[in-house]
């Protein structure tokens, strides 16, 4: 299927009507009245689990129970969490009932929340009381046997309680009827219900849709006849708790008996025997497995992913998914791809696209009543197209039975977030029983925590909480990396893609405490999040990912002025500075624009970058004093004129690509194309009209008079000048420092680069004033740059304007 008519599927799955072909179906790997098969979510097969070895000593046994008692604590904190963000919304609903534009009826909110509050109240009290019990049990351990810690009336307690869950299992169609009704029907209600999140400890964030927290209670009723199930295989019978928890076993299997045979129409994905499959995280990708783009939707199960198709269904029927693939996740093997150049060709359709989204949505702000019903629809066709051919970075899945599956994402961070997801799961070392892919298939639709693919014009919002304007980052340096990398930093903005919403800075030198200084700048369009990534770069091995954070972007807390902030990323720390001019956008480009920096005056160069020091000198400085400190004649013997020529042509057209290069070539192919920047400068490093007055300076005797004199002038030359030849000469002298190895002596290294970095003036080009001889010339070059480098006392270099103007650094823990 192509992109257009999955573009049109969608739009129609909202009641939006479209005309297009009609569509020729592949056969379907089930068949159409197999796929609706539904059973129910409290089967109590799943129960047969193998039975625990009965030949362990009495002490193994009770080390294991500690553990699954552990491991029902960790439950429970969990799922406590995933029932407060279900009622988080409760009160600012119940609020809006008793206004003239309700969300929800009061009648409404009382039946999606049904039961809820009473749930999560039981369970709180029985993880309180766990909780302090084995807290107390693990102080005392060293004086005291598993048979001392009693447990076996909390669970009681919590199981004769479990009624609770009879009318929220009798209400729960209802209160997903509400859901999806409402969803439907109320733009407000439809935001609230598809963006839940829940907050972990670490502070990770996890989202859900209303409907999938709903589930969770359905799910949870079941895991405790299982838990109890594991905890009495893991309790000697001698032990107090034995008969507790035989008991609450007995009464939660006939609690289960009784709503099964009363509610056939709950459905739950059947499980293989023995075996609890869980949804960890679902999600719209690309699929590129057979070398054609698909947008689809992506199952990652506790053992497995699954791939489907989603097929939306006519008004008031359910939807439905089509098995496309699946991968075990035992032995799978992940490799993530960084970076994917687009053809010619898409760029032209990307760049078609964009426009045609750009002007629908300026018609869309400014006509509101009369183009919105209408132009909304092809705006969210365009934004399908967008999602389905942009993706640059994949994700390779190779199976060990020799099957191998891509899919690709647009943003590095989600992509980086599915990479962790599976490996986890990966490393658990779960074991894959072959799935009932009929019934795993079907359960998709109640299971899945995403609904729809993220369209940005389907969010609803005030345009004042939106970022519309140029949104400029500067990153600065990063500390904590565990070992020395080649580290670069990717930075994404949300909003429309009418523009690039992703930039990457070079590449740092191998370092421990890499920095970068270097700014980058978006267009951005309706963006409320900034994500920033740490990248380590490898050759030929697959780059990775150090850390990675999320920035909220507040409109009334960013201005035109630098504010600094220190992101955590995991063990790394990232200092960067944000700025943000809102004005009205101009329309996208049909290509990015390239700024050559060789033969551009340097404070052109300077201003495009947004830096004191270009990031030619810079990059060119760091890789010679990584690499070819201790190489003899390190910038008197050059490198090959096609290995210069490729660096040069590298530089005028892609900084990243540059920087790449300097490390796969000689280190005298850097050293040369640094001396040619400076070779090439239309005007020379040290201004022309300050020749004069250096060579009178040279003239003067007393040698604290011309060093006064001669910093005079220095301080004299205009910002980007005097930064960047500072730079250059702190270099040199670190270089001259080692000149017992590289032979190049601070005469010699004056000699090398005085003729490049000051030019007499001109006669008959607006200069006036005594000849120079051409003797004298060189002398004067060559001795300016002696005596600089001659100097103890320079002034240190600053690469880069200064974007901490705003206060005090903040800090953001991630």
């Amino acid at each position: 299927m192509d992109i257009y008519q999955e573009a049109v599927d969608f739009l129609e799955s909202h009641h939006i009507a479209v005309e297009a072909e009609a569509e020729v179906l592949d056969e379907d790997v089930f068949q159409e009245e197999a796929g609706s098969c539904l059973l129910s979510p409290l089967h109590l097969h799943i129960l047969d689990l193998p039975e625990t070895p009965t030949s362990c000593s009495p002490e193994e046994m009770l080390e294991r129970r500690l553990v699954v008692l552990k491991g029902i604590l960790e439950s429970e904190e969990v799922y406590l969490r995933e029932l407060k963000a279900l009622l988080t919304p409760m009160k600012a609903l119940w609020a809006s009932a008793g206004t003239s534009q309700p969300v929800l009826s009061s009648g409404q909110v009382q039946t999606v929340f049904y039961q809820v509050p009473e749930l999560r109240d039981m369970h709180q009290s029985f993880y309180s009381a766990l909780k302090a019990r084995l807290s107390a049990h693990c102080q005392t351990e060293m004086n005291h046997s598993g048979f001392e810690l009693v447990v076996g009336d909390l669970f009681l307690k919590l199981v004769n309680h479990i009624g609770l869950y009879g009318g929220f299992i009798e209400n729960y169609e209802k209160a997903v009827e509400v859901v999806r009704k409402c969803t439907q029907s109320d733009r407000r209600f439809r935001t609230l219900a598809q963006n839940m999140t829940s907050n972990s400890q670490d502070k990770t964030r996890t989202s859900y849709t209303l409907e999938a927290l709903l589930y969770k209670p359905l799910d949870r009723v079941t895991k405790t006849t299982l838990v109890l199930l594991d905890l009495l295989k893991t309790t000697p019978e001698e032990h107090g708790d034995y008969t507790s928890l035989q008991e609450a076993l007995r009464l939660s299997r006939g609690f289960l008996y009784g709503i099964n045979e009363s509610s056939q129409s709950k459905r739950e994905v059947t499980l293989s025997p023995g075996i609890r499959r869980q949804l960890m995280r679902d999600g719209f990708v690309v699929d590129a497995s057979d070398s054609e783009r698909s947008l689809r939707h992506l199952f990652l199960y506790t053992d497995l992913l699954l791939c489907t198709r989603l097929k939306h269904s006519s008004r008031g029927k359910q939807d439905q998914y089509r098995f496309c693939w699946f991968l075990p996740l035992g032995g799978l093997r992940l490799h993530l791809v960084t970076e994917q150049e687009r053809s010619p060709e898409t760029h032209v359709r990307l760049y078609s696209i964009r426009t045609k989204m750009y002007h629908l949505s300026q018609q869309l702000r400014h006509h509101t009543g009369s183009l919105s019903s209408r132009d909304r629809k092809k705006l969210e066709q365009m934004e399908l197209m967008l999602l389905t051919l942009s993706p640059v970075y994949r994700l390779d899945l190779h199976s060990p039975s020799g099957k191998s599956h891509t899919f690709r994402l647009s943003s590095l961070y989600e992509l980086e977030e599915w990479r962790e997801a599976i490996h986890k799961l990966i490393t658990d070392n779960i074991e894959t029983v072959p799935p009932d892919l009929l019934t795993l298939t079907s359960a998709c639709v109640k299971l899945r925590m995403t609904q729809q693919p993220p369209l940005h014009s389907s969010i609803p919002g005030e345009d004042e909480e939106y970022l519309c304007g140029t949104l400029s980052v500067a990153i600065h340096s990063a500390c904590g990396l565990l070992q020395p990398a080649c580290v670069y930093v990717c930075v994404e903005v949300d909003g429309y893609e009418f523009y690039d919403k992703q930039a990457q800075t070079h590449s740092s030198v191998h370092s421990l405490s890499p920095h970068w200084e270097q700014e980058l700048s978006f267009q951005v369009d309706g963006a409320r999040e900034l994500r920033v990534l740490c990248v380590s770069q490898s050759d030929g091995e697959g780059d990775t990912v150090l850390g990675k954070a999320a920035v909220k972007l507040e409109s009334k807390s960013l201005n035109k002025r630098w504010r600094r902030q220190t992101l955590h990323l995991g063990q790394t720390e990232l200092t960067l500075s944000l700025k943000y001019c809102p004005h009205p956008l101009e329309p996208p480009s049909s290509t990015a624009q390239t700024h050559p920096v060789f033969c551009i005056p340097i404070e052109t160069v300077a201003q495009q970058e947004g830096v004191l020091v270009p990031h030619v000198v810079r990059c060119c400085v760091e890789e010679v004093e990584s690499r070819g400190m201790d190489e003899v004649g390190i910038y008197r013997i050059s490198g090959t004129t096609s290995d210069i020529n490729t660096l040069k042509a590298a530089f005028n057209s892609n900084l990243r690509e540059a920087v790449t290069r300097l490390r796969s070539l000689d280190v005298n192919a850097v050293s040369g194309v640094l001396k040619l920047y400076f070779r090439e400068l239309p005007e020379p490093l040290i201004p022309t009209e300050l020749f004069q007055s250096l060579a009178a300076a040279l003239d003067i005797q007393d040698i604290n008079s011309r060093l006064v004199s001669m910093l005079s002038l220095l301080q004299s030359c205009p910002d980007p000048n005097r930064h960047t030849f500072l730079y250059l000469l702190h270099h040199l002298q670190r270089v001259s420092d080692k000149q017992n190895v590289n032979k190049m002596s601070c005469m010699n290294l004056a000699t090398v680069f005085g003729p490049s970095l000051l030019r007499p003036p001109v006669v008959g080009q607006g200069h006036s004033g005594p000849t120079v001889d051409i003797s004298q010339e060189v002398v004067v070059q060559v001795q300016v740059v002696f005596f600089y480098l001659q100097c103890n006392n320079l002034p240190e270099a600053q690469t880069s304007l200064p974007h901490d103007t705003d206060g005090e650094d903040e800090t953001t823990h991630m």
